[in-house]
């Protein structure tokens, strides 16, 4: 049995990632199911943990999932400059396709929260044909108004879910799930951003090559570079220049206390 207090994490700019392995995630999402015990997975990439420096609420909806993992492999990378490396990265819509297979082989029920109808439809219609197994708790779009949150809620606390799949931007998801977990009764609430898209064939995942190099921001660019390159041009920028500083301060830390010791 996975407790949460004992998986150990690393503070990357002011944010708690938890050091775990997809194998450990996707046993402890088993095993929460089992239990009908809350679980709220919450991923962080670059533009989130600079994004929440000056943004609390969003730094504070992150703070509030269960598990932070690595969705990025910049994040990754800054663990390993700053000495406290985590173990691998956990991309959020690797976490979603895992999860897919479990819910296909124990006939779990899901409910897909997000997007555009035509996406999630699609969606909706890839998951009944590649894992027939898995049972459709509903599905809307991610297109409702702060005042029709409360409604959306309900509707999935209805369906008696087991998983629950948020595809909304950052930080419309983050709030929504820690604003409504509790009221959803969900076991599994799991924030997947764009991940949709992707499935319904709408965006392209970068290769593998690239996810590997960390360059599925670029991968992005090219794709969509009128719109995203000013955006990834100055998060990048800025993570560039807080992760030197962090490497510092921590270096200098160390040195610190290796003078003390001596």
């Amino acid at each position: 049995m996975v407790m949460l207090a004992e998986i150990p994490k690393v503070n990357l700019l002011g944010i708690d990632v938890h050091k775990m392995w997809m194998q450990e995630v996707i046993g402890l999402v088993e095993q929460r199911i089992e239990e009908r015990r809350p679980l709220l997975l919450g991923v962080v990439n670059v533009a989130k943990l600079v994004n929440s420096r000056k943004n609390s609420q969003l730094k504070a909806s992150v703070a509030d999932a269960d598990v932070v993992l690595a969705d990025g492999a910049g994040v990754v990378w800054l663990s390993r400059w700053t000495g406290d490396p985590l173990p691998e990265r956990i991309a959020g819509i690797d976490v979603m396709y895992r999860l897919f297979e479990r819910a296909d082989e124990k006939h779990y029920r899901v409910y897909f929260l997000g997007a555009k109808p035509k996406v999630v439809q699609e969606v909706v219609a890839y998951v009944e044909r590649k894992y027939p197994g898995v049972q459709v708790a509903g599905f809307r779009d991610g297109y409702f108004k702060e005042e029709e949150s409360a409604d959306v809620a309900e509707a999935i606390r209805e369906s008696k879910a087991d998983i629950l799949f948020v595809a909304m931007t950052s930080p419309k998801k983050e709030n929504f799930l820690s604003r409504w977990s509790s009221t959803m009764d969900v076991p599994i609430c799991h924030g997947v951003g764009g991940s949709f898209d992707v499935v319904a064939g709408v965006v392209k995942r970068a290769p593998l090559w690239m996810q590997r190099l960390g360059l599925e921001w670029l991968f992005r660019v090219m794709q969509e570079p009128r719109r995203m390159w000013k955006r990834y041009l100055v998060t990048n920028s800025i993570f560039i220049w807080l992760a030197i500083k962090e490497v510092v301060r921590m270096r200098l830390k160390a040195n610190k206390r290796l003078d003390v010791s001596q």
